[in-house]
């Protein structure tokens, strides 16, 4: 768990909720034309880890629930999908460091993820892309979207969500 009240209580209110079929085509949809290294944050069953590790992605699912690494190891193995594209680690993912991550997916809650925004605007580097499940990042402008209700999700370019809060920063000062 993490130390201070804000990391326990984020920690406490994202429940295993797995990624529906049309979602992680969404996913596989806005990271089309992108390589490199993917985190998924609360990665559960890892289907979002095993989709974009067919897509030739470097992934690793961060989990706390060891039962769903347990589950996303075993069906790797079953399946042959090597260590070098899957990953799964029982990790708190709020006490890592994501900055060798070059694409980070999250299916979390509405709640966390105004303080999962400011850890990634910390973290990661401007080429990064963020593509959030279901839930939106509150004040970060959209690089695009894809589908609909409960299945669209969000893309974010890390560059441009920095330079417009600084322009936000700014018009607020004035």
């Amino acid at each position: 768990m993490c130390t201070d009240s804000l990391h326990v209580c984020t920690v406490v209110q994202v429940p295993y909720l797995p990624s529906s079929k049309d979602q992680t085509v969404n996913v596989m949809k806005l990271l089309e034309g992108r390589s490199g290294r993917l985190a998924d944050l609360g990665s559960g069953d890892g289907r979002l880890v095993f989709a974009a590790s067919a897509a030739g992605f470097q992934s690793t699912g961060f989990e706390i629930n060891s039962i769903l690494v347990a589950y996303a190891r075993s069906k790797a193995c079953w399946t042959g999908v090597p260590s070098s594209q899957a990953v799964f680690v029982k990790k708190d993912f709020w006490k890592t460091d994501l900055s060798s991550y070059n694409n980070v997916t999250a299916f979390l809650a509405p709640g966390v993820m105004e303080v999962l925004g400011e850890k990634l605007l910390k973290e990661l580097s401007d080429d990064a892309l963020v593509i959030a499940c279901r839930f939106p990042f509150p004040n970060w402008p959209q690089q695009s979207f894809a589908g609909f209700g409960l299945d669209q999700t969000f893309a974010y370019d890390i560059s441009t969500v920095r330079s417009y809060l600084r322009s936000e920063a700014k018009t607020a000062v004035q």
